[in-house]
């Protein structure tokens, strides 16, 4: 009973989550998202999550945070730590044990920025690709309950990124592993 109370109360939060992005203005120009310190704490969390997923693994998840290139982000810093955090631990739920996950910003041309969060899992059939995003939708229903999620983590993230006037972007092989890219475009970045 305590665990369906501790998956109840996660689901209700990400509901209300989703019911604040949907129902409040757009965020605004005037706050700076501190990037190296958000960063700082999605790797620990992410480093923390791994070590409990894989306690006594011979060969533990590798996770690689590349060194943030001069950029800051203008927005609503709880949505994009939100956002990061989201699909940076969705790598860590699935890859597996000896697997890899790289996390790393680019500026691009024109002044945008992009987070790839790059794993070696099992990859996505790519009849799914076009449903990530979308609320409660698993690629595969049979481990929803393993992987502690709601099926909302991804329908936030691309709710955060449509209000920083970005876009998720999603490209996957199977057996190869899967990239989850957040872009946000030039008028973001600092």
């Amino acid at each position: 009973m305590a665990d369906q109370a501790v998956r109840m109360q996660a689901l209700i939060n990400d509901l209300l989550t989703l019911s604040r992005l949907e129902g409040s203005p757009l965020p605004d120009f005037t706050e700076l998202v501190d990037l190296r310190a958000l960063m700082v704490q999605c790797e620990a969390e992410a480093r923390a999550l791994s070590r409990m997923l894989h306690p006594s693994d011979d060969r533990p998840q590798r996770l690689t945070f590349a060194q943030l290139p001069g950029l800051a982000l203008v927005g609503a810093p709880g949505e994009v730590r939100s956002a990061i955090s989201n699909v940076v631990n969705n790598a860590v739920r699935y890859t597996p044990t000896g697997g890899a996950i790289d996390v790393r910003w680019h500026i691009l041309p024109g002044g945008g920025a992009r987070l790839d969060v790059t794993d070696t899992g099992t990859g996505i059939p790519p009849e799914h690709l076009s449903r990530l995003g979308e609320r409660f939708y698993r690629v595969d229903r049979s481990r929803s309950r393993e992987s502690g999620g709601t099926g909302l983590g991804l329908a936030i993230t691309k709710h955060v990124v449509q209000r920083h006037g970005g876009e998720l972007q999603i490209s996957s092989a199977l057996g190869q592993g899967s990239c989850f890219s957040l872009l946000f475009p030039a008028q973001r970045v600092r």
